[in-house]
């Protein structure tokens, strides 16, 4: 897998892809996508992802980052996955749903775990 294997390149590829099959399935504007090593950090804490609204012609942009800012390793699949959706329900919150704001309420929570839930299979006991 290109995550663990630390191919940025390759994996920012992915998530275009994973992006672009998700957006034009709900006719929403296309999404830039940036992905860089390590994540930054503060005394607030670390940064997972960010989304950033797109102003005048240019796109929207999601950021993300495949290594944790204190340890370097790097972020767990399902992490890396949860935090790429949750960055790209706040596009679909302006897009789609044309909200005013994208907050993080019960109904953005339950999208982001909707669209997960849709990409990787519950395991079955």
């Amino acid at each position: 897998m290109a995550l663990i294997a630390e191919e940025r390149r390759e994996t920012e590829s992915i998530l275009k892809i994973l992006a672009k099959g998700i957006l034009t399935n709900l006719k929403v504007a296309p999404i830039n996508i940036k992905l860089l090593a390590a994540r930054p950090s503060h005394d607030w804490g670390e940064l997972h992802g960010l989304y950033e609204v797109s102003e005048g012609k240019c796109r929207a942009q999601i950021t993300l980052w495949m290594r944790t800012a204190q340890q370097k390793k790097v972020v767990a699949f399902r992490t890396f996955l949860r935090t790429f959706l949750h960055e790209l329900c706040h596009h679909l919150d302006y897009e789609l749903l044309e909200l005013d704001d994208s907050f993080h309420t019960q109904g953005f929570f339950k999208r982001e775990s909707s669209l997960f839930k849709q990409l990787i299979p519950q395991k079955t006991k």
